[in-house]
């Protein structure tokens, strides 16, 4: 799940249960932030199945300020992350 605000891209981490607390790919942020990122849509009728790759940096949000922000976009076009927002860290994509 993702939200876009102008040219960032925010998601976050949702609360179903992970082996791991520390994702493997939010370390790989912290530590090289040179990300790309895979979007596709899959339909049953192939001739609408799409993809795009995108390349840029991504971090990993710590400061409440921002996570909120990125929470809040993520809420106002999922539902029900406005009801019970993700639990796991958040990151922007530029």
């Amino acid at each position: 799940m993702f939200a876009f605000d102008s040219d960032t891209l925010y998601s976050a981490v949702d609360k179903e249960p992970k082996r791991w607390q520390r994702l493997r790919r939010m370390e790989n942020a912290r530590e090289r932030p040179d990300v790309t990122i895979l979007v596709d849509h899959y339909d049953e009728d192939w001739t609408r199945l799409w993809w795009i790759r995108l390349r840029g940096h991504a971090r990993v949000l710590d400061a409440v300020k921002e996570r909120g922000r990125a929470l809040a976009m993520l809420g106002k076009k999922y539902p029900q992350y406005g009801f019970e927002p993700p639990g796991g860290p958040c990151w922007r994509w530029t």
